[in-house]
């Protein structure tokens, strides 16, 4: 920025005061280190680019003492690769009991998980700017957080849960006006936000309130995608994540032992072989894990609500999908394999798209956050998980596997739901339901669909 000045009259600011910032208004900018558009200024790696950020816990070691002292001696690639060992471990068991446990728990869980890798995020913009004494700042980004919550969340109530709606008064006054509500708790923060513009520091907050809404975007509205697809059965839940946990195991494994050429220069350590046998082994991980979990009517079921018992059920006829079918192999794996037919439950085919997704196109989203961190000069985004670094550092991938898992579902499974359009039905005004049904009747009498004798004596 000392060099834009010094070039000050002919290329920004003309003597007569065009540009009508003051030196003293520009200030706030200036100790940003902003660069300007000329050539040679426009180096990511260059010190000027980015404030520097202050040290923080995402750059100091918080593995626990028990675990440094047993580790002790090992030269620190085989401590790092124990370290993330034991944890993963524990995780994975972690994982294992939230599913038991059932919807709500996994619910809760991706509302913590979200609301954590929202404060990591939000933690690096104030640590970067927070010398600047802006207002609101803090307060603003949590108000945000809250009134999009609850716009998502009202939202998902209202579609899978019209029943439990319809019984409470109150909750029908809040599902008939939600977007209503939503908007005007989301303008209050709009307004807030411009009252709290200070002259010196113009561009900067906006800068703060742009880092808001995409950490909001990244963050909330794919955590919101990861509980619909909960709520379409716990399968579309387990196997995304657990698919995506998998490629990053085994391209760990296969880089640590056997990588030799780099990936892609924003993640020094990743290797080709690490990203090909990632691959191979998601894709048969996939297929066996879909094979295992399509058994069981409480993974396959959609989550509903049950009025009568006032929980949650996962009981259902299952899908075609979930069903075991014959195929017949193609001419050439006849030959090979000496087999004619096998038997699949379809959702395995499925899960090979989701596989091959996760492998190939999900390790971008890591490459997305380690260009983020690059940019920040920050190894990680916390040190929540000792060896992992922050929840924002294991979720960077499942949050994009969460949104192609949404869009596949809605493209090629979702049907119409009969459950979905009956809890509808049930909210509408009686005349409304009587005209629905006489019109439902004729269609069905005129396909020829319903007996003589019924139509006889519904007339």
């Amino acid at each position: 920025m000392t060099e834009l000045r010094k070039r000050g009259g002919g290329g920004g600011r003309d003597a007569d005061g065009a540009d009508n910032l003051s030196d003293k208004e520009a200030d706030g900018d200036d100790r940003l280190g902003l660069q300007g558009d000329a050539e040679g200024e426009c180096d990511t790696d260059s010190k000027g680019d980015t404030p520097d950020v202050p040290l923080s816990t995402a750059d100091t070691d918080n593995t626990p003492q028990c675990l440094n002292k047993a580790l002790e001696g090992l030269p620190p690639r085989w401590k790092n690769y124990w370290i993330r060992g034991v944890l993963s471990v524990a995780m994975i068991f972690g994982f294992f009991l939230i599913i038991y446990m059932g919807p709500v728990a996994l619910t809760l869980v991706v509302m913590s998980v979200q609301i954590k890798c929202f404060h990591e995020i939000i933690t690096i913009g104030y640590r970067v700017y927070h010398s600047y004494d802006l207002p609101w700042f803090r307060t603003l980004s949590w108000y945000f957080l809250i009134c999009v919550n609850y716009f998502f969340y009202g939202e998902t109530l209202a579609d899978y849960f019209g029943a439990l709606v319809q019984r409470e008064e109150p909750l029908q006054f809040l599902a008939r006006y939600h977007r209503f509500i939503s908007f005007a708790l989301y303008l209050a923060g709009f307004c807030m936000f411009v009252l709290s513009l200070v002259k010196k520091h113009y561009r900067l907050q906006f800068y703060m309130f742009a880092w808001t809404h995409v950490t909001l975007l990244i963050v909330v509205t794919q955590s919101h995608l990861v509980i619909q697809n909960l709520f379409e059965g716990m399968i579309w839940f387990i196997v995304p994540i657990s698919i995506v946990i998998c490629n990053d195991i085994m391209a760990y494994l296969f880089g640590f032992f056997f990588g030799r050429t780099p990936l892609i220069k924003l993640s020094p350590k990743k290797t080709w072989e690490g990203f090909i046998g990632g691959f191979f082994s998601t894709v048969v991980f996939g297929f066996i894990l879909a094979y295992l979990l399509s058994q069981f009517h409480y993974f396959v079921c959609p989550v509903g609500f049950n009025s009568e018992t006032n929980g949650f059920t996962v009981e259902c006829e299952p899908s075609d999908i979930f069903v075991m079918q014959e195929y017949t192999l193609p001419t050439m794996v006849q030959n090979t394999l000496r087999w004619k037919t096998v038997n699949l439950y379809p959702f395995q085919i499925h899960s090979i798209f989701l596989s091959s997704f996760a492998s190939l196109i999900g390790p971008f989203g890591g490459f997305f956050a380690s260009g983020f961190k690059r940019a920040f000069k920050i190894k990680d985004f916390a040190s929540t998980i000792p060896g992992h670094g922050g929840i924002m550092d294991r979720f960077d991938c499942q949050y994009l596997m969460a949104t192609f898992t949404h869009v596949y579902i809605a493209s090629f499974i979702r049907g119409p739901n009969p459950t979905k359009l009956l809890q509808q039905l049930m909210m509408l005004q009686p005349e409304q339901q009587l005209s629905i049904f006489h019109t439902l009747h004729s269609h069905l009498r005129d396909r020829g669909l319903l007996p003589a004798t019924a139509a006889a004596a519904q007339a």
